[in-house]
């Protein structure tokens, strides 16, 4: 094996320069801050855990999970999602707190993908859990902030896509039944958004042409409120019914939010881990060929931290926003102090002072060796602005004394 440069570091992983982290931190307070405004609170949980307990209970399949052994010989895992942590959470210290729950949470989450798939393996998440309420009410909610979460980071034009799991296996149920492993294979068609796919194993299973027929009919099921009455009459399975009532009861609660504009139902959304059991959704920006965020319904999760409970919830791929929100630039004066020796502790001192009042300070000694530098700052000063040792800074400058005179 190769032994890696010094500068080189593992697939899928990344540095993030300055601006970067600038624009991923102002995205972090403003979505934090908009979930704060609903009543989330935020909470922080360990970037390693437990196998046997969040990495099974993550259904995250374990060829994606990072393992590590401790000293004691046993498995943990890096973080694959913020979900199954806080879970294991409100199952234990939170296992006191009356439902329902609110919680908020940025951090970064870890999914070992082939080398080859150009996929991040580290990467963050901005999201919201809300347990104990099983309600339409409650699936509405987390859609509607998801929603004022994107308008919060920035992101100029997007779409929700709504759909419910119910609905795809109470159809399946009824039009294959027992045939587990071709409505798994269908279902995989679906996740991967391979309608083609879809079809033609839909053909070689030589279905009765009813039964064909309304297994094709889901492909057309993406629209607004009168989806809901057209899936209705697709299907007669009480799950599916149930699902799509339920749907139906989400989106009246979407649009006394008056926000439907932005939702689509789709009921080919499924979602990508198998502790969804009702209602999925995934955010889609412009221009951009993959979600910004997904959520939905888990109600069987908590169980497996022995308080079983109804919960839902969302996740912002913050990540993945970074490359479709603008540029923002440093609305703060940046502020270079330049002093002679015999000036320090005054110039330190007003330093310390302009920092108090939320100014960003550079300080540098003034000598012979970089007279001619500061000269040239001072002359671009003039200007609003001026460059110094490669990095931008706008507004004011001192140079030379205490006076702000250039000797």
């Amino acid at each position: 094996m190769t032994k890696p440069k010094v500068f080189e570091k593992p697939t899928g992983v990344k540095d993030y320069l300055p601006h970067a982290v600038t624009k991923l931190r102002r995205i972090e307070r403003s979505v934090l801050e908009c979930m704060r405004l609903w009543g989330y609170e935020q909470i922080m949980t360990p970037t390693i855990e437990y196998y046997d307990t969040v990495g099974a209970a993550s259904a995250t399949s374990d060829r994606k999970l990072f393992k590590l052994l401790n000293q004691r010989g046993t498995t943990i895992v890096l973080r694959p999602d913020m979900t199954t942590p806080i879970a294991r959470v409100v199952g234990s210290l939170l296992k006191d707190e009356p439902f329902p729950i609110r919680l908020s949470y940025h951090g970064n989450v870890f999914r070992a993908f082939e080398e080859e798939g150009g996929r991040e393996a580290e990467f963050y998440q901005t999201g919201v859990e809300l347990v104990g309420d099983s309600s339409p009410e409650a699936d509405a909610e987390v859609i509607a902030l998801a929603i004022a979460s994107l308008k919060a980071a920035g992101v100029p034009s997007f779409k929700i896509a709504m759909g419910h799991v119910g609905f795809l296996n109470g159809l399946f149920e009824e039009t294959l039944p027992g045939l587990t492993s071709e409505q798994e294979a269908l279902k995989a068609c679906l996740l991967q958004r391979d309608h083609v796919g879809y079809r033609d194993f839909i053909r070689k299973l030589s279905l009765d042409a009813n039964w064909q027929r309304e297994l094709e009919g889901i492909l057309r099921l993406r629209g607004g409120e009168e989806v809901c009455a057209q899936a209705l009459e697709l299907s007669a399975n009480a799950g599916a019914q149930a699902a799509i009532k339920h749907l139906c009861a989400v989106w009246d609660v979407l649009a006394a939010y008056g926000i439907q504009e932005h939702v689509l139902i789709d009921l080919t959304m499924i979602g990508d881990f198998s502790y969804y059991t009702g209602m999925t959704f995934e955010g889609y920006a412009s221009h951009l060929g993959f979600p910004v965020c997904s959520g939905g319904r888990y109600d069987n999760l908590l169980a497996q931290f022995g308080r079983p409970a109804h919960a839902t919830g969302f996740a912002l791929k913050t990540t993945r926003i970074l490359e479709v929100v603008e540029e923002v630039a440093d609305e703060r004066d940046r502020v270079l102090v330049v002093y002679d020796p015999s000036q320090r502790r005054s110039a330190l001192a007003d330093a310390d002072r302009r920092r108090a009042l939320g100014q960003a300070v550079v300080t540098e000694v003034f000598s012979s060796d970089n007279a001619q530098e500061l000269a040239a700052a001072r002359l671009s000063a003039l200007t609003g602005s001026f460059t110094y040792r490669g990095t931008l800074y706008h507004a004011l400058a001192e140079i030379g004394t205490d006076k702000g005179e250039l000797a």
